[in-house]
């Protein structure tokens, strides 16, 4: 189902209490059944800012839950923005694939507009030609640090799910196969493990019930010493139920937040704040599945939201000339202080160079019953020379 909502039109303006905002930031972010998080967020910047239609500065709409199907409405919902003449920032996230080419659109009808991205799923590429600024998770980092945790947690194997359409993602395939090269080389067993696509027809139903089913099969096979990653949210309720179900391992989610599918899989129904979230988690899984089980203390996708939103308000009042890293992260502890947030540029696969307008961020993973696992600390190492050497040894056969 598609959802929208006009920005700026005349019937809206009848609803305004207030002096009219002189410019408008549009949002477009998936619905809750795609993206709890980063939508109840939409909602509180939109408390914080005000609608657009009654007055304030945020236009939020959802993008289709089907997405892959919908592309051509997807691109029409965020090039909508180009009619109202007070939009002078769009916001995506997550960045599903036709975020390039309707920011190709809006540049070319108004470049005036200021385009920003979250969780890209397209070819890095294509995105950074049509974006200002673009925040991903270090996809390159996290490949490495996440099984490096994994095995800290007590793994011997390291199971990844996932499905042909995020495989075909770049950064996606590309951290699998870092994951795979970092478990030959600390001596975790790595398992690929195909699941339904939730976008697909079966939908999320679909998907959740193979996770459900699948899970003692699994356990059976690898034993309790497995930990799982999916690189869906959808996938992530389940997957968490049954990993605290059967005593296995669960580092962190593919975009992490203390609520994604640990409040589902924990029948929490109460709205809190992350830190509330996380202290209530926390007592149920020390009792439950002490020391197995982890995310970050700061959702990805609710973070990256605000922080973009927050970028747009300041570039447009002329308080930000350009966005750089150190104001990315500057900006970052004033909406999460104590998170520790860390950015680095992403780089040209083919000359080297810093792509400035391209930024990659993680936090340290938080391990229920134990705090923050300190992995960031780590020192990385050369990524590109791990994976040479791995796949000259012919270990990897996609």
């Amino acid at each position: 189902m598609l959802f929208f909502t006009a920005c700026g039109n005349e019937e809206s303006k009848e609803n305004t209490s207030k002096e009219s905002a002189k410019f408008h930031i549009g949002l477009v972010t998936g619905t809750t059944t795609q993206s709890r998080d980063v939508f109840k967020t939409a909602e509180k910047l939109i408390e914080k800012y005000g609608d657009a239609n009654l007055g304030g500065y945020i236009c939020h709409l959802n993008y289709p839950d089907n997405f892959p199907k919908e592309q051509d409405n997807a691109i029409s919902q965020i090039t909508s923005f180009i009619e109202d003449e007070k939009i002078k920032a769009v916001v995506v996230n997550q960045g599903i694939t036709g975020t390039a080419e309707a920011f190709k659109i809006i540049k070319e009808k108004r470049p005036d507009i200021l385009c920003f991205v979250s969780n890209s799923h397209e070819e890095p590429d294509e995105i950074n030609k049509y974006a200002d600024l673009v925040i991903d998770p270090d996809n390159i980092k996290r490949g490495y640090l996440i099984p490096l945790c994994a095995k800290k947690m007590g793994a011997k194997t390291f199971a990844h799910v996932s499905f042909k359409r995020h495989r075909d993602i770049e950064q996606i395939n590309l951290r699998e196969r870092i994951m795979k090269a970092t478990c030959n080389k600390i001596g975790l067993e790595f398992v690929s493990i195909d699941a339904p696509d939730p976008a697909s027809d079966g939908g999320v139903a679909e998907a959740q019930n193979f996770i459900l089913d699948q899970f003692p099969l699994w356990i059976k096979k690898y034993g309790k010493n497995t930990a799982f990653f999916s690189t869906n949210d959808a996938h992530i309720a389940p997957l968490i139920k049954k990993t605290m179900e059967y005593g296995a391992i669960f580092v962190e989610q593919d975009l992490p937040s203390p609520s994604l599918g640990y409040k589902e899989a924990l029948d929490i129904n109460e709205d809190m704040s992350n830190h509330d979230m996380l202290h209530k988690e926390e007592m149920v899984l020390y009792k439950e599945n002490p020391d197995r089980m982890g995310t970050w203390v700061y959702s990805y996708g609710s973070s990256t939201t605000e922080l973009l939103v927050e970028i747009a308000m300041r570039s447009i009042r002329g308080e930000i000339e350009k966005p750089d890293k150190e104001k990315v992260l500057e900006i970052f502890e004033e909406i999460n202080p104590d998170a520790d947030w860390k950015a680095d540029y992403s780089v040209d696969k083919t000359s080297g160079d810093k792509i400035k307008n391209h930024i990659l961020v993680y936090q340290d993973t938080y391990i229920f019953g134990k705090g923050f696992s300190n992995i960031a600390d780590n020192k990385i190492p050369n990524i590109a020379e791990l994976l040479k050497k791995y796949e000259e040894e012919n270990i990897i056969r996609d």
